[in-house]
């Protein structure tokens, strides 16, 4: 059967395609594969007019600043033909200071032994990286943003609700990471308050996301280099030390409560990327493999969450503390009390280097640039799907928006409530595990996979998913997380259960995620029955 096209198809080929010819030997050919354009917007569409948009678009476009926010990407458009992007957009965004913290948190706060610190990280980041490299496969084959694509889960009312936790994340974290970057800055040079350390770092963010998609990739595909090669100074130096201690392994319930809240915080950083991940794959061609752009994800994940967060618990068993008192007892834990990771590293870098080991700390400081650089690009998209008229505002004034927003938490944060912000951005970290649920629980019962995807009613509202099944679904993920989660602001009745009290340990994520799924299947039987679609 022949293969019919319209006019607005656009032509790809697939490389792999064989026919034998009459000797019978296969000979490969490039067979015509045509992608679907419906509802693509034309680039040149933004400028169009003499409307305020089209004036702003046109001015922005002059200093390529890229027009396009939430609408799907055409073929002809997808010029990002590099699979490698798909994974050094990810290794620069977690070679970073703030992973190498989550590794570390395992020896003071979760008060973990080497070995099963180690393994905690090891499989809980296999298990949380996984939902982030199969969404970023959906980039090439729809060329629509995560956000909108979740319109097919959540329908065009419902995902509303999840764009506010996205962006409630986005904003949150930047503020976190900022924060962070700004106090080992102050950690090097006293004389740069914490408010100029914050801006510096804001602005630089800004610029980047700024200009867009391309110009986020060109900085993501090199700036995880000069970090990767400080933190080998890091691992190298603390190696020479012989500071390195095998701390023993737990047991009891007090072992199951620290592991099981440990892999939470290492699933959530790890996770987090979940919400953003097909946003930086859309401009590749309908034809890109989605098992290479699944395994280049992987690869730009796994590699730098293992080797900073490894690094981090490896240098965190040097300290040392009174088992009275909890006071710290040697130059590694004083740092850390004092300055916290920036405290740490410090002890490792300016003993031995000086100078030059503070100007690795900031450079380490300058890393969280690369981390936040998907937070601020993403914000705006998410920030276009809650309404029609948030869409009729430039995608790049909603970044410059939300820049000024994380600034103006973070710079009050800095000094009086830096711990209630983490507090607060942990607590509402649930929310991905239901996210992932729900969606999960769509593609495959009920899509049955990319074929499913009517891919022309994405800005149909009557005629995507009505959304109840999804919400109600999301609310019991919600009673799911409380009832499992072991936060310093709130235990969970079951929580409270698994390790010792008054701490417990934290089953939020797994029961957010399964509440959630086990009660959308149902629900949504109910609503595809009662609705038709």
């Amino acid at each position: 059967m022949g293969v019919i096209k319209n006019e607005y198809d656009v032509e790809g080929y697939s490389p792999t395609e064989t026919y034998p010819d009459p000797s019978g030997k296969q000979i490969s050919s490039r067979i015509p594969v045509y992608a679907d354009e419906s509802g693509a917007v034309p680039g040149e569409s933004f400028t169009v007019g003499n409307s305020l948009y089209a004036r702003i678009q046109r001015f922005a476009g002059k200093y390529g600043v890229e027009p396009r926010g939430i609408e799907r990407v055409p073929e002809d458009e997808r010029t990002d033909k590099t699979l490698a992007k798909a994974g050094t957009m990810w290794l620069a965004a977690n070679m970073v200071v703030s992973s190498f913290a989550i590794g570390a948190l395992a020896v003071p706060v979760f008060h973990l032994g080497f070995v099963d610190a180690l393994l905690t990280i090891l499989f809980i980041n296999l298990l949380g990286i996984t939902p982030v490299c199969f969404f970023s496969t959906f980039g090439p084959v729809f060329g629509l943003r995560q956000m909108v694509l979740s319109r097919f889960y959540f329908g065009w009312y419902g995902v509303k609700v999840i764009a506010v936790f996205n962006i409630l994340a986005c904003v949150g974290w930047s503020s976190v990471n900022v924060i962070v970057g700004a106090q080992l800055l102050n950690a090097v040079n006293h004389n740069v308050p914490g408010y100029a350390g914050i801006i510096i770092i804001a602005a630089a963010t800004f610029l980047v996301t700024l200009f867009g998609y391309k110009i986020v990739h060109y900085y993501e595909f090199y700036s995880w280099i000069p970090c990767f090669i400080i933190f080998l100074i890091v691992l190298g130096e603390f190696a020479h030390s012989g500071a390195f201690v095998n701390l023993p392994m737990g047991v009891g319930k007090s072992e199951t409560g620290s592991v099981l809240s440990f892999a939470s915080s290492v699933y959530g950083f790890a996770t987090g990327w979940t919400s953003y991940a097909a946003d930086y794959t859309v401009y590749q061609p309908h034809t890109a493999s989605r098992v290479k752009t699944f395994a280049w994800t992987w690869a730009g994940l796994i590699f730098p969450l293992l080797f900073t967060e490894m690094l981090g618990l490896a240098i965190a068993t040097a300290m040392t503390f009174d088992l009275e008192t909890g006071e710290p007892t040697n130059s590694y834990a004083i740092g850390y009390e004092t300055s916290g990771i920036g405290g740490l590293l410090a002890e490792v870098l300016f003993p031995p280097f000086g100078r030059f080991g503070q100007f690795c700390l900031v450079v380490l400081a300058l890393s969280i640039i690369a981390n936040n650089c998907p937070n601020i690009y993403s914000v705006s998209l998410s920030l276009q799907v809650l309404g029609r008229w948030t869409q009729a505002v430039p995608r790049f004034i909603w970044t410059f928006v939300g820049t000024l927003i994380y600034c103006a938490i973070a710079i009050p944060g800095y000094s009086h409530f830096e711990t209630v912000l983490e507090n607060f951005m942990l607590l509402i970290g649930y929310w991905l595990a239901i996210y992932e649920g729900i969606a999960l629980s769509e593609h495959f019962l009920f899509k049955r996979g990319i074929g499913g995807y009517n891919i022309a009613i994405y800005t149909t509202p009557h005629l995507l998913p009505p959304g109840i099944a999804a919400i109600v679904a999301f609310c019991f993920g919600v009673f799911g997380a409380v009832m499992g989660m072991a936060q310093v602001w709130f235990v969970g009745p079951i929580g409270r259960h698994i390790g010792l009290p008054p701490f417990g340990g934290d089953i939020g994520f797994p029961l957010a995620f399964a509440f959630a799924a086990v009660s959308y299947v149902g629900l949504r039987f109910v609503e595809k029955g009662r609705f038709g679609r």
